[in-house]
């Protein structure tokens, strides 16, 4: 067993273990800061990948300033605790089915798009460090367009989808 697979093993049980206790936690800070690790944990894992750049801003911009972010907003609205859903009757079949779809989506696209013998070359020594990030950035905003700001609309769904579930009713009001 080499060092690497060693890492690889002890990180993935960590990221594993801080996304369940993420999903099971009951305090809506102590899920935010499972967040935070399992963060951290990606960002790792791009660090051993030799992605320094990505890594860092995993950190960054996740770990960083969406999170505080995410935690302002839970201690402002007073959602520490969380309470017993009231959710209606057809939500959990809904979303079981959802799941399911899911994950037989991404077994299917695993099986028929994975192409091991795919080799990335790596970056050349002459190549300035401005010239690889200009090229970085254009294969960003041009090819994976889409997918970065589907992930920028998830983000601000999720703010959003927080601060109406951990709206309180206030007492009184008519709407």
């Amino acid at each position: 067993m080499t060092s690497e697979l060693l890492v690889f093993l002890v990180l993935s049980l960590v990221a594993i273990a801080s996304a369940l206790g993420m999903l099971f936690s009951r305090n809506a800070i102590y899920s935010a800061l499972f967040l935070v690790l399992n963060f951290v944990t990606v960002a790792v894992f791009y660090l051993t990948l030799g992605a320094p750049f990505i890594a860092m801003s995993q950190i960054t911009v996740y770990a960083g300033a969406i999170m505080v972010l995410f935690l302002f907003v839970i201690m402002l609205l007073g959602a520490e605790r969380m309470t017993a859903p009231n959710a209606l009757p057809w939500q959990r079949p809904l979303a079981f089915l959802l799941a399911i779809t899911l994950t037989v989506e991404s077994v299917y696209l695993i099986l028929t798009r994975a192409k091991p013998d795919t080799v990335i070359a790596a970056p050349d020594a002459a190549t300035n460090s401005m010239e690889s990030l200009r090229e970085m950035a254009m294969t960003l905003f041009d090819k994976f367009l889409l997918p970065f700001e589907v992930t920028s609309i998830l983000l601000l769904a999720a703010m959003v989808g927080a601060i109406v579930l951990a709206k309180k009713e206030r007492a009184g009001s008519k709407s």
